[in-house]
């Protein structure tokens, strides 16, 4: 039986509730002994707080329903997704303010900044050739404004307080998936005649080596890099799958790339850590914990994983969610996913929930 598109009950998922606990312990102690000055975010549409929303790209999320579940009220703040992020939810666990500001955005400054800052930007990828699909921020962009906030904040606290919040921050970094999904397997640039997909997976590898290995040099000390999620089984995928008679399963040729390619970043991070004993650096699985999501969704309190709660959920994002669109979900929270492609604010918790329990385990904290 297909699950309920709607639904009104508001029961708490035992594990979200835990999952709440430990961010609030967390919190508190933070509070009491601030270890981390600072949360500084790089990336794509899984952590970009409004950066897009500054530049002529068609990848928005500035309109009505994304944000209705923000703090405050609803507010379209150019997140994709019904409320927050994962690095907003680090923040708040970490004693710091509970949303990262985009860089971009007018409405904050350095003040602001020196406490948190998002570069990331939707659409973007580790190859430069992915930003250019959307016209959105490429990686590299992404590291020179890293550089400029960075003189912004010398002159702003002077050089010793600078340093010490840059060598205190934790650096998140989410990125890889539009690679594959927006880039090489859509035909969309010519990577894929190129590059084998196992070549593309060793060049990407590359790109995030050289990013971590140049963020490092410019003084981060303790980082996280996300792995790809079950990518084959993002509702957009699910959909194409259907249409070109798959039935509507999750593909398995794409969640077999994430995990070879997941294994590749694994390996590379081990090797950073050797390479720069100083720097406190940790991958953070994704993909067993959105298999685990899928697979026993009653556990987390969800009943739907196989579409978004905006509109149909098969297929919209950005624009094409929209306030106009039909059967939008009363409770983005019994969805694994808000849209199409990005998860709703309950599985951004758990994420962000699992990358500090990583963190600590792994000393990055």
């Amino acid at each position: 039986m297909a699950p309920p598109r709607r639904s009104t009950a508001a029961d708490a998922a035992p594990l979200l509730l835990v999952a709440v606990a430990v961010l609030l312990t967390t919190a508190a102690s933070a509070g009491a002994s601030p270890r981390v000055p600072a949360v500084i975010v790089f990336g794509d549409s899984t952590v970009d707080t409004g950066n897009n929303n500054q530049i002529p790209t068609p990848l928005r999320a500035d309109l009505p329903p994304y944000g209705r579940d923000m703090p405050g009220g609803p507010r379209a703040t150019g997140r994709f997704g019904n409320g927050r992020l994962p690095p907003d939810l680090i923040s708040e666990a970490l004693g710091l303010p509970p949303l990262v500001p985009a860089y971009l955005d007018p409405a904050y400054g350095i003040d602001d900044f020196a406490r948190g800052v998002c570069f990331a930007s939707a659409g973007t990828g580790i190859d430069n050739a992915t930003a250019d699909v959307l016209s959105v921020i490429p990686l590299w962009k992404e590291v020179e404004y890293y550089t400029d906030y960075q003189l912004r904040l010398r002159a702003h606290l002077g050089r010793r307080r600078a340093a010490a919040i840059i060598r205190g921050a934790l650096h998140v970094v989410s990125i890889g998936t539009n690679d594959f999904l927006e880039n090489y397997f859509l035909l969309a640039t010519g990577r894929f005649a190129q590059f084998t997909v196992g070549e593309y997976e060793d060049f990407l590898v590359a790109g995030a080596r050289e990013f971590l290995s140049t963020i490092h040099r410019l003084g981060a000390r303790r980082v996280t890099f996300a792995g790809l999620a079950a990518i084959g089984c993002l509702p957009l995928e699910r959909t194409t799958s259907a249409f070109l008679g798959g039935g509507g399963a999750c593909v398995e040729e794409y969640n077999e790339v994430a995990r070879s390619f997941n294994g590749k970043v694994r390996d590379m991070v081990r090797g950073l850590k050797e390479e720069f004993p100083k720097l406190r650096i940790a991958y953070i699985s994704v993909y067993e914990s959105f298999l685990n999501l899928i697979t026993d969704p009653a556990k987390y309190g969800l009943e739907n994983v196989e579409e978004g709660c905006c509109a149909t959920g098969k297929f919209e994002m950005g624009f094409m969610c929209n306030e106009d669109a039909p059967m939008t979900c009363d409770d983005a929270g019994k969805f694994l996913f808000w849209d199409a492609f990005h998860p709703s604010e309950k599985v951004n918790r758990l994420m962000a929930n699992h990358t500090l329990e990583v963190c600590y385990q792994e000393g990055v904290l």
